[in-house]
């Protein structure tokens, strides 16, 4: 069963320009270890109106860490470790569809992993678990999102599907058109295995794809260069730091975050058996799922 009164901390992954946010205080900037290696960056960690918020920048600041070398594993590990009970994922996409232009953001409900050379799992060899990702996002989390960015005047469409590519390259025509065909909404690197990991951690998760350009299908746009990207990106950053300032008092509100299914995600997922358990592995798992492991 889920854990009770617990604080409600929000933790927001994203580049080095969504934590800027007016009226944020008490910031500090604090390394924190996981047993699966190094994090993106230290943690910064900041009060809005009294409430805690934790943010990690993706790439590391300055953006010097490509996505497929992204730690996933040690920055979800690090997040859950203090305390983080939310996560909002801000991240830069192209576009698949003519409606949705650049500069919207999309809250996306599904996810294509098209991913093949990160670890993706906590668990492995020692202690296997199987969890659930037929909703990869937690729904909850996403109405916060909608209601914040209408109350912020941000124009957003609820619901995509995110292809998520390995990189570094761009999509040839051929994949963006394949992943058209497969009835993809944005294509991006970064939120997988994310959102697996936050699953398996029993955290909420919900991914805001920032709109930057059309991928390089549309016939009246240039291919996708970074210049026109960041160009984008820039414009897009002030509009993410209103959506993380305006969707944090519903989230610190909810009543009913305790009860939300993906804090008990790992409920009927651990496979193997007390006894055939592997206690290092047991070890590293103490905060994705010290809740079961330590009951």
């Amino acid at each position: 069963m889920a854990q009770q009164n617990k604080p409600q901390v929000l933790g927001v992954i994203g580049g080095s320009g969504v934590y800027d946010i007016a009226g944020l205080t008490n910031t500090r900037w604090q390394k924190v270890s996981s047993p699966f290696g190094e994090p993106s960056d230290e943690l910064l960690f900041g009060e809005l109106n009294g409430q805690q918020l934790v943010f990690l920048p993706r790439h590391g600041r300055g953006h010097r860490i490509p996505p497929s070398e992204i730690n996933f594993r040690a920055n979800i590990d690090a997040l859950k470790r203090v305390g983080v009970t939310d996560i909002i994922s801000v991240s830069a996409v192209g576009s698949l569809r003519e409606h949705l232009r650049p500069g919207m953001f999309v809250i996306v409900d599904q996810f294509i992993d098209r991913t093949f050379a990160r670890n993706k799992s906590f668990f492995g060899t020692g202690m296997v678990a199987h969890v659930s990702m037929a909703r990869p996002v937690c729904g909850r989390l996403g109405d916060h999102i909608e209601a914040a960015a209408k109350a912020a005047g941000i124009e957003t469409i609820r619901g995509g599907t995110y292809l998520v590519m390995e990189g570094l390259q761009f999509s040839s025509l051929a994949e963006s058109e394949l992943y058209r065909s497969w009835n993809c909404d944005v294509i991006g690197m970064t939120n997988m295995p994310e959102a697996k990991l936050a699953r398996e951690a029993e955290l909420c998760y919900a991914t805001v794809a920032m709109v930057t350009d059309y991928d390089c299908w549309h016939p009246q746009h240039d291919d996708v260069t970074v210049d026109t990207i960041v160009k984008v990106l820039l414009a897009n950053a002030d509009k993410a730091r209103a959506l993380v300032k305006a969707v944090a008092p519903f989230a610190f509100n909810d009543q009913a975050a305790d009860q939300c299914s993906c804090r008990t995600a790992l409920q009927y997922a651990l496979i193997t058996a007390p006894e055939a358990r592997d206690p290092e592995v047991m070890k590293m798992l103490d905060a994705v799922a010290g809740r079961l492991l330590n009951a």
